[in-house]
């Protein structure tokens, strides 16, 4: 592998070098105590918290003054397809089940352009700031034949400008349907010029220091449209550059019958097979495993992203989420692509959690603490951080501030923390910060013009959808 030529994160002149939070409502430091602090400042220095307490004797380059506001640490966001923004809610797939859906739309995804992989990232990752996710993975596999192959730099720099801790997977196809594959053949690549663009992309951008603002995972699309090949030789690259690698897995039954004809072994049984279990790795979605399954996650410490949104607009199913959190599988939640979600709205997404699971499990095995803890501290761990996900000291000052002061909160202060689950017309934060710098003020993003972008988005949205007609 060359030397590295990383380019290290950078920050914006705007950042204060200090900056103080005053007199919270709460804030739920999602530490291993689990506190919920009323009445409590935050002091931050650069990137990181300093000190929490209440009336900290401190001065700074700017204070936020946050006596009506819920704080709480950034959500970490572990399953998106960012390019996806530009295809929601397209009437053809309203009501489609996954693959027909995936068949369907292929025909659009396969005419993405450069700008349109830049400017989805933008939309995808600003709407996940604004809902208070300050790190997201994504999962980008879509390469189409004539396009330039920087796509997954474009969504680098899309994370960079907007402000967002950002996780990019190298996706990859390369099982066409011409070879037994879902893809159409024009939107897969030969295994080996998947694997240099692998390392290509580690050595330019990986930054494995603390509070690095991007990371690059390894990302096969799955059983069905990759070979066990590449999958081997993806797993160990990953635990040769010490890199995380995702997938998705046991989404549908659909995959479940594929996996068992092709390959006489469940979803699973069959990722075990080609090296594909363990801590570097985790799975989206894992909605149907067995109790022997979740056993087998939990023990080797592989990660599931969460994605009941998902989940249930396609009709895929409900996972096994109490289960899989309380055998000690590391879970975290996941939007997923905004085809299959419509929305990157990361608040609701936790709100979906809390609720979906009442139906199934009972009212009592999913509560607020519960799923913010996944939100966070879940989110954290299956991306192999431990300097996010929590307000400590020493800890990033990724930080989300919901401001109760509002209309649709009215009634709901009984419990602040749960008012932003349970209660709220919107779910955008008054604040938030990524290593300290405030990307979010008001409930506008402050690196990027909204409606310029919405504007943008939309014409690349009607311009793709009409190539394919």
């Amino acid at each position: 592998m060359p030397a590295k030529k990383r380019q290290k994160s950078t920050t914006d002149p705007r950042r204060n070098k200090t900056l103080l939070i005053k007199n919270a409502l709460l804030v739920a430091t999602m530490d291993d105590q689990r506190r919920r602090l009323p009445n409590t400042d935050i002091y931050i220095e650069g990137p990181r918290i300093k000190q929490v307490g209440s009336r900290l004797k401190v001065t700074a380059d700017r204070v936020l003054d946050a006596r009506d506001c819920v704080v709480i640490p950034g959500m970490v966001n572990t399953h998106h397809h960012l390019y996806q923004t530009l295809t929601r809610n397209v009437p053809a797939v309203q009501s489609a089940e996954l693959f027909d859906w995936l068949i369907h739309l292929y025909q659009i995804w396969r005419n993405i352009t450069p700008e349109g992989v830049y400017v989805s990232a933008q939309v995808g990752l600003g709407e996940l700031l604004l809902t208070g996710c300050t790190t997201s993975s994504d999962h980008f596999y879509l390469f189409p034949k004539g396009q330039p192959g920087d796509l997954i730099d474009r969504e680098i720099r899309a994370a960079r400008e907007v402000g967002m801790r950002f996780h990019p997977g190298r996706g990859s196809m390369s099982l066409g349907k011409s070879k037994g594959g879902l893809p159409p053949d024009d939107v897969v690549q030969k295994e080996d010029v998947i694997l240099k663009d692998c390392e290509r992309l580690v050595s330019r951008y990986h930054d494995a220091e603390r509070f690095s603002m991007c990371q690059i995972n390894l990302a096969p699309c799955s059983p069905f449209s990759v070979t066990a090949e590449l999958l081997k030789e993806s797993a160990g690259m990953a635990r040769r550059l010490k890199l995380k690698a995702h997938t998705h897995l046991a989404e549908t039954m659909d995959e479940e019958r594929f996996c068992l004809e092709r390959f006489g072994k469940r979803p699973l049984d069959y990722m075990a097979s080609v090296d594909w279990i363990g801590r570097p790795f985790w799975y989206a979605h894992a909605v149907h495993l067995n109790d022997e399954e979740i056993k087998k996650m939990a023990e080797t410490k592989t990660g599931a992203a969460h994605c009941p949104t998902s989940n249930l607009r396609l009709g895929s199913g409900i996972a096994p989420y109490p289960k899989m959190r309380d055998a000690g599988v590391p879970v975290g939640l996941g939007v997923d692509g905004s085809a299959s979600n419509d929305s990157s709205d990361m608040l609701a997404e936790a709100r979906m959690c809390l609720l979906v699971h009442r139906i199934r499990s009972g009212v009592k095995s999913t509560t607020t603490d519960s799923v913010l803890w996944t939100a966070t501290r879940g989110g954290a761990e299956v991306l192999g951080r431990d300097d996010i996900g929590s307000i400590e000291p020493g800890k990033a000052a990724d930080i989300a501030l919901f401001d109760l002061n509002r209309l649709d909160y009215a009634g709901a202060w009984h419990d602040p923390l749960a008012a932003i689950l349970f209660a709220g017309a919107g779910h955008r934060a008054r604040w938030v910060l990524v290593n300290g710098e405030i990307v979010v003020d008001g409930g506008r993003l402050t690196r990027v013009d909204e409606e310029s972008l919405t504007r943008r988005a939309n014409k690349i949205s009607r311009d793709l959808v009409n190539a394919a007609c």
